[in-house]
């Protein structure tokens, strides 16, 4: 920090100079015996964080932001409790390379007991500075695979194979390992983890993985070496806000698959009875959902036309219903899209037992949704207004001739005879609405017609 001293205040100059003088020294000495090594803070804090979810870009998004907090709060480490089955190739790929650009020490941790580091995530450990496992857990089986567990291509395998390899021998791990658990499958609980040299130690609590981490030294950023100091270091968590949680549980194939379904399902029913706009509105959030949800997920070409077809399919059996059979090839559709919605080696896939039912449910719903809208459409129309009273009796309150008045259904009409006059106190029939004039027959008596004059009476009794 840069200060400066008022010329008139000489003994502020004098403090500031010998302040200045000792820095230097300091500075001088450190550079003298560190060159480009530097010893990690004893007694100081490690930022510790838990990844225990599916490896996607949500998870990479808050892994760069611990390690960039770990670099500008001066952390002795930044720590990843692991425990995931795999993800995103290209999401770890994003973690792997903050890793290799991180100034801070990074150590997994593959815990609690039980847990795995399998796929993505065992890539990720040979990536740390300092991979430790707890008792019961298990490492590897890093093959991608497609959609539904088949093979991939060989150049997928050989890049991520390669990757493993040179990062294994980066940090003196043993590169046959690294090789084998991409090429093969392979996966070793933690005793022979250690003994292989894939892992650096064994832990029963993340106290005793930052003693054992404490002493190790390692390279960071920079090519800059450094000794690791977590021995007596204080733990802060850096956990996922709310919203990052909301957002990685959306970054879910199968919650998208949901997302899509009710999204179809809602707009389906809106447009066979329309007016409401409830099953709209949730149709439409659920379907902006879904498009988070794709737009974090390596999604296949094919399968979003797939999944258009389906979706026109289905509104066809709502437009034209008849023996279900677009509403069945809509849902057949359906799941063949989840098939194909994501591409192959991500590590990604809509679980069919989850699609199958989902489907089941959209066609039956779809189906329903059809019956309701031609039922709607060959209902007879209801008449309302004036139309109420044709055929109907009403009272004459006033007559002059032809014309006259009557007070009904709460508002006042003015009468026009067919032919002859009309008589204050008598009944006329209504024979037709000419606007706001009732053109009236009043030939037909209250005996006549007992029905409508007993109808008129009680409505000018419920409006006055």
């Amino acid at each position: 920090m840069n200060a400066r001293a008022s010329s008139g205040a000489r003994l502020a100059a004098a403090v500031l100079i010998g302040m200045f003088a000792v820095a230097i020294g300091v500075l001088g000495v450190g550079r003298a015996g560190a060159a480009d090594d530097t010893d990690g803070t004893a007694g100081g804090r490690v930022l510790v964080t838990d990844l225990d979810t599916p490896i996607t870009p949500v998870v990479a998004d808050h892994v760069s932001d611990g390690l960039a907090r770990a670099a500008e709060g001066g952390y002795a480490a930044y720590v990843i409790e692991m425990d995931t089955p795999g993800g995103l190739v290209e999401a770890m790929r994003d973690i792997v390379a903050d890793i290799l650009s991180s100034p801070v020490p990074v150590i997994v941790y593959v815990a609690p007991d039980g847990a795995r580091a399998a796929s993505a995530g065992a890539v990720i450990v040979q990536a740390s500075h300092v991979a430790l496992m707890a008792p019961g857990t298990t490492i590897g089986a890093a093959t991608p695979v497609g959609l539904e567990g088949e093979e991939v291509s060989d150049k997928i395998v050989n890049d991520l194979a390669a990757q493993a390899e040179a990062l294994a021998k980066l940090r003196g791990r043993d590169v046959d390992f690294a090789s084998d658990m991409v090429r093969e499958g392979r996966a070793v609980e933690v005793g022979e983890a250690v003994e292989v040299g894939a892992v650096d130690g064994e832990a029963a609590s993340l106290r005793g993985a930052l003693e054992e981490a404490d002493g190790r030294r390692v390279t960071v950023a920079d090519e800059r070496g450094t000794t690791v100091r977590t021995a007596d270091a204080a733990v802060e968590r850096h956990d996922m806000g709310p919203l990052r949680r909301v957002l990685q549980f959306l970054a879910d194939p199968n919650i998208a698959f949901l997302l899509l379904t009710i999204g179809t399902l809602g707009l389906i029913y809106e447009l066979a009875t329309p007016g409401v706009g409830v099953a709209g509105a949730t149709g439409v959030t659920a379907l902006l959902l879904a498009l988070f949800s794709l737009s974090v997920l390596p999604v296949n070409a094919v399968g979003l036309l797939l999944l258009a077809v389906a979706m026109a399919l289905l509104v066809a059996e709502v437009l034209v219903p008849g023996v279900a059979g677009f509403g069945f090839g809509g849902a057949a559709v359906l799941v063949l899209a989840s098939v194909f919605l994501f591409d192959d080696g991500a590590g990604v896939a809509v679980d069919l037992w989850a699609a199958v039912p989902l489907a089941a449910v959209i066609f039956v719903a779809t189906v329903a949704a059809g019956r309701i809208a031609f039922r709607s459409r060959r209902a007879p129309s209801v008449s309302t207004g004036a139309d109420l009273l044709i055929g109907r009796s009403v009272e004459v309150r006033e007559a002059d001739g032809r014309t006259g008045r009557t007070f009904v259904l709460g508002s006042w009409w003015s009468l026009r005879s067919v032919d002859p006059p009309l008589q204050s106190g008598a009944e006329a029939r209504v024979v037709r609405v000419d606007g706001l004039v009732l053109v009236v027959d009043p030939g037909t008596t209250p005996d006549e017609d007992p029905a409508a004059e007993g109808s008129v009476q009680d409505q000018e009794r419920g409006a006055t």
